[in-house]
């Protein structure tokens, strides 16, 4: 069975970091594009970052450019999505997903993790 879990969101004061989780099972996350997306409410869902991890290459929106970084670790078959300097608007339930390369249908989700950032 495919299934991703996060984990690693909760409760910061803005310009403070987290280290999100997105563990994968029933699949090697290298053979995989790993992207993250967050929800805020009232908000449409948002890609935030992408790894394609056999190519090595990563893609970031505009807003988290420069404070979010994505990253693997095969060995734990988990991707991780570090965030700093934290702001109030990237509040959002954050989830990942899995797809093949080339295709524009994710076929596994996670449950989401809650992100909350304070002023």
């Amino acid at each position: 069975e495919v299934q991703l879990v996060e984990s690693g969101g909760g409760l910061v004061q803005a310009g403070g970091s987290l280290r999100l989780s997105c563990a994968a099972s029933g699949f090697t996350v290298d053979d995989y594009v790993i992207a993250w997306f967050r929800h805020a409410p009232g908000k449409e869902r948002e890609g935030v970052s992408c790894i394609s991890g056999s190519f090595n290459t990563k893609n970031y929106a505009d807003s988290v450019k420069g404070r979010f970084t994505i990253f693997s670790d095969n060995a734990k078959n988990t991707v991780y999505l570090q965030m700093k300097d934290l702001k109030p608007e990237d509040t959002a339930v954050y989830y990942c997903a899995a797809k093949f390369r080339g295709s524009e249908e994710y076929i596994a989700w996670g449950q989401g993790t809650q992100v909350t950032v304070s002023s």
